[in-house]
């Protein structure tokens, strides 16, 4: 059944307090009828959730808290790594009881947000994320919300974050990266002392990094290059590449993001034996 109640919920991620529902102008006697017609369900307390509601938001409303962090970030379209639990922030007084499958964030971002709003503003998703996960991956999200116009570089900067963490992330992040794995990669290829050229471009072609003269790195997201002819262009590439003297390697992002060591010693092993360098005359 449609409703201006329900159309109302609707609008605010099938989510609410009941005083919230109260300010919009419905009444108790609205609010009892709704829940005895199954429309609504009542979590905890005065929390009110509709049957559509996705199980991050209602376990957020289970203890009057939002979703954040990386189950935020993966609901306003950042890239995101996997992750097993969902992350809500709550009040600094809430109780410090943990429930199963659940991240309570506790600490305060740099926006504050209304008692009892059910959305979390995305520099506060990207507080938590930088207090939450290592620094690689934190940059990863860090990224893509700057990929998608969720914040702008400056905005970033002139942030009062609060806290180191996000002021470490905020260094690593660059503007360069296509996606969430070349900074990953980035992280990984510093730390072989290797010096990195993004997005060069050789023969008319971009390549994803060159590493010294002749050592090409090209890198397989997630999403892409799932079909037949995008991996036949990619095989191409590579073929083209190596008959004009370069050596290249694809990583995609198994590799990448969930076998680093692999990928660092194979950059260690191809730099060890020159393959970085351009031949002698």
């Amino acid at each position: 059944m449609s409703t201006p109640l329900m159309a109302w919920m609707r609008q605010r991620g099938g989510v609410s307090h009941s005083s919230d529902l109260r300010a919009a102008g419905y009444s108790a006697y609205e609010i009892r009828k709704a829940e005895a017609a199954g429309m609504l369900d009542r979590v905890h307390r005065s929390w009110l959730v509709t049957p559509e509601c996705t199980a991050e938001r209602r376990a957020a409303a289970q203890v009057s808290g939002r979703v954040t962090c990386v189950s935020a970030a993966r609901e306003q379209g950042l890239w995101t790594p996997d992750a097993a639990h969902t992350h809500v922030a709550v009040p600094a007084t809430a109780s410090r009881n943990r429930r199963a499958g659940l991240v309570v964030h506790w600490a305060q971002g740099p926006l504050p947000v209304p008692r009892f709003s059910t959305e979390e503003p995305v520099l506060n998703v990207l507080f938590h994320v930088a207090r939450c996960l290592e620094p690689a991956s934190a940059a990863t999200v860090w990224e893509s919300a700057l990929r998608i116009g969720a914040v702008t570089l400056p905005q970033l900067r002139r942030t009062q974050w609060g806290t180191p963490a996000a002021a470490h992330v905020l260094r690593r992040v660059g503007v360069q990266s296509d996606s969430g794995i070349e900074t990953a990669f980035l992280s990984i290829a510093r730390s072989c002392g290797a010096e990195v050229r993004q997005q060069v471009i050789i023969d008319g072609h971009e390549v994803d990094a060159l590493i010294g003269d002749r050592l090409v790195i090209q890198l397989d997201g997630f999403e892409f290059h799932s079909e037949a002819k995008d991996r036949r262009r990619d095989i191409r590439q590579d073929a083209r590449l190596a008959l004009l003297g370069y050596t290249v390697l694809r990583f995609d992002y198994q590799q990448i993001m969930f076998d680093p060591r692999y990928v660092q010693e194979t950059l260690l092993n191809a730099i060890a034996q020159g393959l970085h360098l351009a031949p002698r005359r």
